[in-house]
């Protein structure tokens, strides 16, 4: 059965979302990230206000995290005829922006983090960069292998 563009969208998404997260937790495992917390776990217990066992809590924010970015991978697919790098650049930077005016500010760390440390957004701007690089450059390396629904040709 063939793939649509929006499945492997999501698909690469989810892996972007993978390669993002893995440089955060080494961030901030390591003590050299600015972040007092992993973002997508901050989000879980204090917008959702979920208050649970840390590994439910991890998961739940691990999950949901993935979910996000495969959302923002199937959308880039199905509505970019012609994914490339810099396409997934900027989403990477869209989504950023989003997090900064939107989030951050929900989660009271201020716009662009500046309640806690300035840092936090050159290092999530960071984060987002690697996101779209690597969202950009799986799509369009794979992009002769991903169809339009209703196409007959390859894309």
């Amino acid at each position: 059965m063939e793939r649509t563009r929006s499945t492997h969208g999501f698909g690469y998404g989810v892996v972007a979302t993978v390669a993002m997260s893995t440089v955060m937790t080494f961030g901030v495992l390591s003590g050299l990230s600015p972040i007092p917390e992993p973002i997508p776990k901050a989000i879980v217990t204090s917008v959702l206000g979920i208050t649970a066992p840390k590994p439910l809590v991890v998961g739940l924010a691990v999950g949901l995290h993935l979910i996000y970015g495969g959302a923002f991978g199937a959308l880039l697919a199905r509505f970019t005829p012609a994914v490339t790098i810099l396409k997934g650049i900027y989403l990477g930077v869209t989504l950023w922006l989003l997090v900064q005016l939107g989030v951050l500010p929900v989660l009271g760390w201020g716009v662009f983090g500046t309640t806690v440390t300035p840092r936090i957004a050159a290092t999530t701007l960071a984060l987002h960069l690697v996101y779209g690089v690597v969202l950009g450059w799986t799509l369009d390396r794979n992009s002769t292998r991903v169809r339009t629904p209703g196409s007959t040709g390859v894309n």
